[in-house]
């Protein structure tokens, strides 16, 4: 009788048993810590059509400022304009450029529905990417 010998190979596989385990740890102690960590203030919000955040992907952007006093500006111009002027100049600069993002900066005496309205205002023209320009904290 011959006998052969079972030849033993060794596992080339790595073992992730472990790493799951991890993973699922992790995945629990985030799913129990994070709506303890939003907390929030019941405000009044102003009431808008649409509302989303936007990120900038592009370089062209169309500047609508909006001071103190609740007059408009568009990008560099130094003369206030009507609501019915800026969205109309706001959308003519859109058909000639597309993918162009509208930023308003308010001013941070305004009321923040007068912002939002002229947000709300940008939107119903048919402007898609409306956001708001800020400046860091340590300027």
């Amino acid at each position: 009788m011959a006998y052969t010998r079972a030849r033993r190979h060794r596992m080339n596989e790595m073992n992730v048993v472990p790493y799951i385990d991890v993973m699922l740890v992790l995945l629990i102690i985030f799913m129990i810590t994070s709506p303890l960590l939003t907390r929030s203030v019941e405000v009044e919000l102003p009431t808008v059509k649409k509302a989303e955040t936007v990120v900038p992907e592009q370089n062209r952007f169309v500047i609508v400022t909006v001071d103190a006093q609740g007059q408009l500006f568009l990008d560099e111009d130094k003369e206030p304009i009507s609501t019915e002027a800026l969205l109309t100049r706001v959308t003519a600069v859109m058909r000639l450029n597309p993918n162009s993002q509208v930023l308003v900066a308010g001013d941070s005496q305004l009321a923040y529905g007068k912002v939002v309205k002229v947000m709300s205002l940008l939107r119903e023209t048919g402007v898609e990417k409306v956001g708001l320009l800020t400046k860091p904290l340590n300027q």
